[in-house]
């Protein structure tokens, strides 16, 4: 259900959860309070009330961040690797499109006539195995730090989150646009999504135990989140 608060539309879902969750969602700033099954409407509105300052300071900060120019995936264009600019080349060649890092850029092989829609599945497909491939030893590493284990871990494209986590499955899922940030941004999303297998909510309990982990995880997010975006934005 939404309800109006003066002008600003908030989205409510109510669960099977304990505490009630808070969040402001690019690019917009959409509103959305997710609350237990047991709590009243009213009690959750007034809830909401109290954090209007916080909330327009989240919608002011997404408003103000900067966005990157859209990819045309054309020579000389510059994409991201790990952080790190490279600029792009295209070549056409009748051979089976493929992906290539040089030292300072990324070699995009396409089919002759290829449109900008072919050429961003063959570059999306190359970010996605990357990531997984980086995935890999992180989780292995992270799950032993922790104490858990990871059923399942996917790579998707995601409009509004860095990662999520469904404890009950122990799956977990990361953003593909992590491909182009920097490594420790993305150790900080692993550690993240990890930590909630031990601790489903962003509750006290869920702050010391990423205390005790990643006592640098406060930097790493804020690094992470004031970096340039895309069409979607993303907030952690």
């Amino acid at each position: 259900m939404v309800f109006k608060l003066n002008d600003m539309d908030v989205e409510l879902v109510q669960k099977n959860i304990k505490n009630v969750h808070l969040s402001v969602y690019p690019p917009a700033g959409h509103v959305k309070v997710s609350a237990p099954e047991s709590m009243a409407v009213e009690t959750i509105r007034v809830y909401v009330i109290s954090k209007l300052g916080w909330i327009k300071k989240q919608q002011e900060k997404l408003r103000a961040q900067d966005r990157e120019v859209p990819r045309e995936c054309i020579d000389r264009e510059s994409h991201f690797f790990n952080g790190k600019r490279y600029l792009l080349k295209v070549v056409e060649r009748d051979a089976a499109p493929q992906v290539r890092l040089s030292h300072s850029g990324i070699v995009l092989q396409v089919r002759p006539g290829s449109d900008e829609e072919k050429k961003r599945s063959v570059l999306d497909a190359w970010y996605r195995q990357q990531l997984k491939t980086a995935l890999i030893p992180l989780i292995a590493l992270w799950e032993k730090k922790i104490g858990v284990s990871v059923e399942k871990c996917i790579v998707r494209k995601m409009k509004t989150k860095w990662g999520s986590c469904t404890p009950g499955s122990r799956s977990i899922r990361i953003n593909l646009e992590l491909a182009k940030k920097p490594p420790e941004c993305l150790e900080y999303i692993v550690v993240h999504e990890l930590t909630h297998l031990l601790e489903p909510s962003h509750n006290s309990r869920f702050i010391a135990l990423m205390d005790q982990f990643m006592p640098k995880w406060r930097f790493f997010r804020d690094e992470l989140n004031a970096l340039p975006v895309g069409h979607e934005n993303w907030q952690y």
